[in-house]
C-alpha cells in the first residue's frame, strides 16, 4: 500500500511540474500602461471649498475645526460644537473667528437660550 502511494504521490509531484517546465518556454510580454495622472485637487484650486455651504465631506470637519478652534484657550468645547456644526452644515467659515456669515447654517443653528451654537 505505501508502495502504491509513494508511486502516485512521484506521478502527481511529476504532472504539477510538467507544465511548469513548458510555460517557462513560451513567456509571453505584456505591457501595462501607466494611469493617467489625477487632477490636483488641493484645496487651494477651489477658493470656496469647504466655506460655502454644503462644500465639505464629513471627514473633512476635523481638520476645518482644528484650524478654526486653533487659537482659542476652550479647544475641547470649540472643538466638539465645530464638529457638531460640520457635520449638520457641511460648511466651516475661514479663519479662527468671525466669518460666520459665508456660512448661513453655521451661523443661524443657535442654542436653547438663543446664543450661537456655532464657534
Amino acid at each position: 500500500m505505501a508502495k502504491k502511494l509513494s508511486i502516485v504521490m512521484i506521478f502527481l509531484v511529476a504532472m504539477l511540474l510538467l507544465p511548469i517546465e513548458e510555460n517557462n518556454a513560451e513567456i509571453a510580454v505584456t505591457t501595462i500602461e501607466a494611469p493617467a495622472p489625477q487632477p490636483n485637487n488641493n484645496i487651494t484650486d477651489y477658493p470656496n471649498h469647504g466655506i460655502t455651504e454644503g462644500s465639505l465631506q464629513p471627514q473633512e470637519c476635523g481638520t476645518r475645526c482644528a484650524d478654526r478652534c486653533s487659537k482659542t484657550q476652550y479647544k475641547k468645547p470649540c472643538l466638539f460644537f465645530c464638529q457638531k456644526c460640520c457635520a449638520k452644515c457641511l460648511c466651516v467659515p475661514p479663519g479662527t473667528y468671525g466669518n460666520k456669515q459665508v456660512c448661513p447654517c453655521y451661523n443661524n443653528w443657535k442654542t436653547k437660550r438663543g446664543g450661537p451654537k456655532c464657534p
